[in-house]
């Protein structure tokens, strides 16, 4: 086979980027190691920053976000029983859309469908070959035969546990890591949302998030211990724990129901450098993670694929290399503000095991002062909205 691009991963990254080019006349390949029914079976993240808005609607894909996405120009913060509000739009003139992970990949995936798009699924043990030349190609494994596709560029959508980040060799990336002691436990309850706003709960039993995906099915965190499983974690204590978190008048009016989804996540801030070696290009997972208290995991992965898109645009209509060259140094640039945000915010509202009373001290210091300074809002409000690519 031959592709301009092959795209390493049918999640919405790898998805996104080929929709995109695929609208510019450039043809792709998208591999993906599992079925579309497994992808679209995982939960993720549903608020979508105006970048990613507008990517979608620039990939022709926001029919159904628009009509059913919701939009937020405001978010909560409590701690103890204390809570403020900060609003996005008065901060920043935008806001965020509320619209599930799984939605957009769906939408994806329909879209890729619809018009021809290649996508193979089902594929194992994929190499990139000769990404540092002028001619990689990729091999890969399905229904027991070897295929092999010769392309112009490779693009690593596949996540942190992918091929595509540890075919760059040790010797070129460098790679930064923090890891959190405590994970999130959230669950998926066909219920009503109990605010209308997001709301983040810093309490002395530890975080939580009360979040949604839409007028009748809410998604909540709470933090909990990197041993804990799902199963240590009835419906009924999740309940009990979230009510604990969260500030009384919200507390009162929850109303709760069986889980449909419960699952753990451990909580680490990761970046690999550089993002591109020779003619492959790394997006999303597979070059960085954040703690998801920021919102800011698939909404990175989305810029990433800006700055590629762009960059391959330009080589490809212009004739120009600089938009690829400069990648990596784009990319990075943005993403490590995106890591700074996320840490910040995950510092700010988790207890930590070893947290002392001065660290309390200074905790409840930085609520008080976001609470009461407007400037400090406004940095929030432009980093959770999206910092401009």
């Amino acid at each position: 086979m031959r592709a301009q691009v092959v795209i390493i991963g049918g999640g919405p990254s790898g998805l996104l980027l080929s929709q995109l080019l695929l609208r510019r006349g450039i043809d792709t390949v998208v591999l993906e190691r599992k079925t579309r029914d497994y992808v679209l079976g995982r939960i993720r993240a549903g608020v979508l920053e105006t970048g990613m808005v507008s990517l979608m609607r620039k990939a022709g894909i926001a029919d159904r976000m628009d009509r059913e996405g919701i939009i937020h120009e405001s978010t909560v913060l409590s701690f103890d029983d204390q809570e403020f509000s900060i609003n996005f739009t008065e901060h920043t003139g935008t806001h965020v859309m509320i619209y599930g992970q799984t939605e957009v990949t769906r939408d994806l995936y329909d879209a890729r469908e619809a018009a021809g798009g290649r996508i193979i699924y089902n594929v194992e043990n994929v190499v990139i070959n000769d990404a540092d030349t002028d001619k990689p190609f990729v091999t890969f494994d399905v229904g027991g035969a070897t295929q092999q596709i010769d392309c112009d560029f490779v693009a690593g959508c596949d996540g942190f546990h992918g091929v595509s980040r540890r075919t760059i060799p040790h010797g070129v990336r460098r790679e930064y890591e923090k890891v959190y002691p405590f994970g999130w436990l959230g669950i998926l309850s066909e219920t009503p949302p109990v605010n209308d706003e997001l709301i983040y709960a810093n309490s002395a039993r530890g975080f939580a998030l009360c979040s949604m995906r839409n007028a009748n099915l809410s998604r909540y965190y709470v933090q909990c211990q990197l041993e804990d499983t799902p199963d240590d974690w009835s419906d009924q204590r999740f309940w009990d724990e979230l009510r604990s978190r969260i500030p009384e008048k919200y507390a009162d009016t929850l109303i709760t129901g069986p889980s449909i989804e419960k699952s753990i996540a451990p909580l680490r801030s990761f970046v690999t450098e550089p993002m591109r070696w020779g003619r492959l290009f790394l997006c999303g997972d597979a070059a960085h993670i954040v703690p998801p208290t920021g919102a800011k995991g698939l909404n990175t992965a989305a810029s990433d694929v800006h700055y590629l898109y762009h960059g391959l645009m330009q080589y490809y209509e212009e004739a120009d290399p600089e938009g690829i060259d400069r990648y990596s140094e784009r990319a990075l640039a943005r993403v490590w503000k995106a890591e700074r945000f996320s840490w910040w915010m995950t510092t700010l509202l988790h207890r930590f095991p070893d947290q002392t009373a001065f660290d309390l001290k200074i905790q409840r210091a930085d609520l008080e002062f976001l609470r009461a300074n407007r400037e400090a809002q406004s940095v929030l409000a432009q980093n959770y909205v999206g910092l401009p690519y």
